[in-house]
């Protein structure tokens, strides 16, 4: 059997010029997108990690209230580290704190592209304000030991503190702790 060719079988596919017209429209789409992405990734890692850290704080509150002893987070924020710690059994109002190691989340780190500050809830930063530098003598105001460190009560509430969040883009996040109910708010902030 002998196949029989047609006109039409010899046009199936693209000519070059109409594959460059294709290319070259996709071209122009991504020139258009690309900028409008700017930040995109930045953005998300910062929102993922104020999610890690409302998950912390979190559970923080819920071990104080659950097992009714002061329990805290402690951040390092010149290497992302956090620990959730509880307050020794016995001890005063400047007690000793140990590491909870028996929970899963109680420890961890976040990711170092993010810069970290904690300020007492009335201190604002402005959009102009630089983060500073991780050094610790540039977090919060008070005892030494409790400046990088959120406490939670087992009457539910809290310290009353915020946790700034800035990525390298400069688009930040705040997390703001609520002082009577202990919850935690993220709030947006203008990028500098």
């Amino acid at each position: 059997m002998k196949l029989i060719r047609s006109k039409h079988a010899s046009k199936l596919g693209f000519t070059l010029l109409e594959l460059m017209v294709v290319l070259v429209l996709m071209a122009i789409m991504a020139a258009m997108i690309i900028p409008e992405m700017r930040g995109t990734y930045e953005n998300a890692l910062l929102r993922s990690t104020s999610r890690d850290l409302v998950s912390v704080l979190n559970l923080a509150y819920s071990r104080a209230v659950s097992i009714n002893r002061v329990h805290r987070v402690r951040l390092e924020p010149s290497s992302g580290k956090y620990f959730v710690e509880t307050r020794a059994r016995g001890a005063g109002r400047g007690g000793e704190f140990s590491p909870v190691t028996d929970v899963p989340g109680a420890a961890g780190k976040l990711d170092q592209r993010i810069t970290i500050r904690i300020r007492d809830s009335g201190e604002t930063l402005s959009p102009s304000e630089p983060v500073p530098s991780a050094s610790g003598s540039d977090f919060g105001v008070g005892d030494p030991e409790n400046v990088n460190a959120i406490s939670f009560y087992p009457d539910g509430t809290a310290d009353r503190r915020s946790i700034q969040l800035q990525d390298r883009e400069g688009f930040r996040l705040s997390l703001q702790i609520n002082p009577i109910t202990a919850r935690v708010r993220i709030v947006d902030e203008e990028p500098r």
